[in-house]
């Protein structure tokens, strides 16, 4: 508890958890504005120019969002792609914050059981990760209430699909906290590690979706289909889907995927920091 309250001291001192904080705001309203105008032109009102364009898979899929469910489990989910990216982002800076400012040296003689120090700084990032869901799962409950009586939509808050979502996605921000330290471990250039993640996580997620879906449309490979969510930021997409939909695995596989991730990231950092010469 004194690490935990240590690193938390580190955290609210420093004005990084609040313009992280701000951005993944900001951006929610963003998120949450264009998912909203998806659902509205795309899912609940679609021109029949647009039906007939479609193929059956597509149809097939377009009616299954539509069900309640599945729509106020969308929309109270929105902002989970760049309120995750923060979360990675604090989680980083959490650990190469130490080896930046020189005083990785100090903090490992203080507590020699560095994986004790690892895990305290895991802890503070999930309760950032924490506090982030809270606020912004507030939010959009708010304006998707607001969104769905405008549109006379029912909405299915009471629903154990879109409640098992919002706390799947309370999961995914605890998670992604600890792939962020795991991260700052293994590329300890604060720079690096962040600039790397952040084209890896959004760049790099898009690139791969795109290769994957010329081979399948270009060779037929329909197996790649299945790759790329492998891959956790596209798995902790499945796993606020609510319900499972047409031509994707079950959202309990968005899961399991990121919990490997998150597993394999944090033994390995752990392990790093553990036998590497913080000299």
């Amino acid at each position: 508890m004194r690490l935990i309250r240590s690193e938390y001291l580190k955290l609210r001192t420093t004005n990084v958890w609040w313009l992280l904080a701000l951005g993944a705001l900001g951006l929610l309203a963003v998120a949450f504005a264009v998912n909203a105008l998806n659902m509205h032109f795309a899912v609940l009102h679609p021109t029949k120019e647009t039906l007939e364009s479609m193929s059956p898979e597509d149809r097939a899929q377009l009616g299954a969002l539509a069900a309640p469910a599945a729509l106020t489990a969308y929309l109270v989910t929105s902002g989970q792609y760049f309120g995750l990216l923060f979360v990675m982002l604090l989680g980083i800076l959490t650990m190469t914050n130490e080896f930046y400012h020189q005083t990785a040296t100090t903090t490992f003689l203080t507590t020699p059981h560095r994986t004790a120090v690892v895990m305290a700084k895991t802890a503070v990032a999930a309760m950032f990760g924490t506090l982030l869901w809270l606020i912004t799962t507030g939010l959009t409950i708010a304006a998707t209430l607001i969104f769905l009586n405008a549109e006379g939509a029912d909405s299915a808050l009471g629903d154990s699909a879109v409640q098992r979502a919002i706390w799947l996605n309370l999961l995914a921000y605890l998670l992604w906290a600890l792939i962020g330290v795991g991260i700052g471990v293994l590329i300890r250039s604060q720079i690096g590690a962040t600039v790397t993640a952040m084209v890896l996580y959004t760049v790099g997620t898009l690139a791969i979706s795109i290769v994957i879906n010329i081979l399948v449309r270009q060779l037929g490979w329909t197996w790649l289909d299945n790759v790329q969510w492998a891959l956790p930021s596209t798995a902790s997409q499945l796993m606020v889907s609510g319900v499972d939909l047409p031509n994707q695995p079950h959202y309990w596989v968005g899961g399991l995927v990121l919990l490997a991730w998150a597993a394999v990231t944090g033994f390995v950092g752990t392990m790093l920091v553990r036998r590497r010469d913080i000299s």
